[in-house]
Parts: structure tokens; sequence; C-alpha cells
């Protein structure tokens, strides 16, 4: 992990002159049957009832997928470049998540690995950009947009994602119940998102 951990440096920049954005030229990045193949595994990696099916299913796509890591129901890996993401041991990719590796852009496309470390944990509907290296036992807060790394044991919550601040009580102030219960932590109550919940937990089913 870098020291100013941008995600910027590991990201590869493809150019794709002529007419037209680089999405409307995808088929010269990525050839469609490969595409497709893709797509069915993903579909089944986000439904499939049995954490170890999820498993192969990622592993069949070129991921590398560590011992043990939990992949939620409704996470998606990226459809284009599965192969750029990591797992490490026990890792949690939380309901509703998604780490992309790609990004299609005007006059380019960009492509980076997704690493996250060992006993690292993603809440539900978060999602992580190219590029970003997530540290060993790091949580990302449910709902959050990871622009950049976030290093080993740090917890990250918002769009964009940024290091929560501790309270006094050793909590994590700011941080709602449900966030806390998607990165594993306990924080303080915030009142002004009271009614609100953004989904299912983490499947633990093996």
């Amino acid at each position: 992990m870098t020291e100013d951990r941008s995600r910027h440096d590991r990201v590869r920049r493809h150019p794709t002159p002529g007419a037209g954005n680089s999405l409307s030229h995808w088929t010269n990045a990525k050839s469609p049957l490969r595409v497709a193949y893709n797509y069915v595994l993903v579909w089944l990696a986000r439904i499939a009832p049995s954490l170890r099916l999820r498993r192969w299913c990622l592993r069949r796509l070129g991921a590398t997928v560590g011992t043990g890591v939990s992949w939620g129901l409704e996470a998606t890996p990226d459809v284009f470049w599965p192969e750029l993401i990591t797992l490490r041991d026990h890792a949690i990719v939380g309901y509703d998540a998604t780490l992309l590796c790609h990004e299609f852009l005007q006059d380019e496309y960009r492509t980076g690995e997704v690493v996250v470390g060992e006993r690292a944990m993603i809440g539900a509907g978060a999602i992580v950009l190219p590029g970003v290296e997530i540290g060993a036992g790091a949580s990302v807060a449910a709902n959050s947009l990871v622009t950049r790394d976030v290093p080993p044991g740090e917890t990250v919550a918002g769009v964009p994602a940024r290091p929560m601040r501790s309270s006094g009580d050793g909590q994590l102030a700011g941080l709602s119940r449900v966030e806390a219960d998607e990165t594993g932590f306990e924080g303080e109550r915030d009142d002004s998102r009271d009614g609100e919940d953004d989904g299912s937990p983490v499947s633990t089913e093996d």
C-alpha cells in the first residue's frame, strides 16, 4: 500500500482514439464471448445460496479468493475484468456491494486491481473503485464510495469514504446502528437516520 494511499498510480490507462466514447468501443477492449461467459458466472455469484458455490464462481471468473471468504447475496464483481480482484483470507463483501476494476471514460478506459485484505469487511451497498486496496482488518461502512486506499484496521464511511473519528468512550462517532452492524463495530446512534434501512446482513451460510 502506497504512502499517499492513491489508487491512480496503479490504474492503467488505455486510450481509445476516434469517434465515440470508450464504452462504444468496448468490444475492442474485451471479447464479447468472454464478457457473456463472465456475466453468467457473475449472475450465479450474486444469487447462489451457497458460499462455496459463490467462491467457485469467483475463482472461475479469475478472481483470487482466499480461505473463508464470504461473498454476500447480490454483491457484484467486475464483469469485464474480474481477474483483477483479490480477496484475502476471511474477507467479507456485504450484500449488494460492487467491486469495480474498470472505468469507461470519453477518450480512454482505465483498469486497476482491487485488493480486499485479510479479515477486511465491506458493508452493504458499498462501491469500490479500480486500483483501491483495502487493508487487513479494515472496514467499509454500508453505502460508501471507496475512492482511495483504506489502511489496515481503519474504518471508513461516506461518499467519498473518509476515516471515522473515534469518540471518547471508544465507539465510532457518527456511525448509525445499521452502518455499525455492517462494519462489525458498535457506533453511536444517529437520530437523523431513524427509519432508514439499507438491506440484508451479510450471508454466512456455507
